[in-house]
């Protein structure tokens, strides 16, 4: 049966693809100033500036109303506050920097403070993954994504994110990743939590997690995870909301419950 994507799906995904094409050619820019003793930080910050004004312009053009939050320009008040677009144009930033071939572009939409739809696209491998809600979660437009049925955390691949500066922050990590360690040894830091949590959308991760994360990392990724019959959590308090706080964990069934146990006796 052919899936049929909606109006709002067709805009983001062209918003997404267009952004992508400049940011393709940038990346090869990249691995060109990765010999230069400068580097290409100041090269990069532009091409995401480049990418966010690109997403913003297809998207304000379908609903010129709508309201935006964006990793670079920051919260846009449009005439409709119902409706707000949370966008980062290029989650793996670092991993562009350095000319490693894993970062995406993240587009949702919330409504009335609920996601209701989320766009993951990686432009190298050319993987864009949706979902709608209650619609359920796709890759390609129209393979039908699913978390793993895994539930044995000795064969279990999980993925996280450490931080970067607090020495609390680090901490707190360090005991979680060495609890989670030693009872699955195939953990995976690859650098983009929106890819992390499209990959356990389909099936390749069986979870992840990871604090201090911004609502534009996350907020696609919520939405595809549960639509692929995964499950979301707040790692501290089952009252917050990890849109607010950015500390989340993204499981399949098997392991939810086994996953919050772990990360919260760490």
């Amino acid at each position: 049966m052919a899936v049929v994507t909606s109006p709002i799906m067709n805009v983001m995904m062209r918003a997404a693809e267009k952004a992508a094409r400049s940011l393709i050619r940038d990346f090869g820019e990249v691995e060109q100033l990765q010999v230069s003793q400068k580097g290409p930080g100041d090269f990069v910050s532009a091409a995401d500036k480049r990418a966010e004004e690109i997403i913003q312009e297809e998207l304000q053009k379908a609903q010129p109303t709508y309201s935006f939050l964006m990793e670079e320009s920051g919260a846009i008040e449009g005439s409709n506050p119902g409706f707000r677009w949370i966008i980062d144009p290029l989650d793996g930033t670092t991993n562009f920097l350095h000319g490693i071939p894993h970062w995406c572009i993240s587009i949702a939409l919330e409504t009335k403070g609920d996601i209701t739809h989320g766009l993951i696209y990686d432009p190298v491998k050319d993987e864009m993954f949706t979902g709608e809600k209650g619609q359920g979660a796709f890759i390609h437009r129209n393979k039908r994504l699913r978390v793993s049925g895994r539930r044995d955390m000795i064969h279990a691949t999980i993925a996280t994110g450490a931080p970067r500066r607090a020495q609390k922050s680090q901490e707190q990590f360090l005991n979680e990743y060495s609890a989670v360690l030693n009872l699955a040894p195939g953990i995976r830091r690859f650098g983009a939590a929106a890819l992390d949590m499209a990959y356990v959308a389909a099936g390749r991760y069986e979870a992840f997690w990871e604090r201090d994360l911004k609502a534009w990392d996350i907020a696609a990724g919520i939405l595809i995870v549960k639509e692929s019959g995964g499950f979301i959590a707040e790692l501290d308090s089952h009252k917050a909301n990890p849109l607010d706080t950015g500390n989340i964990l993204a499981s399949n069934e098997g392991l939810f419950n086994d996953m919050k146990k772990i990360l919260k006796a760490a």
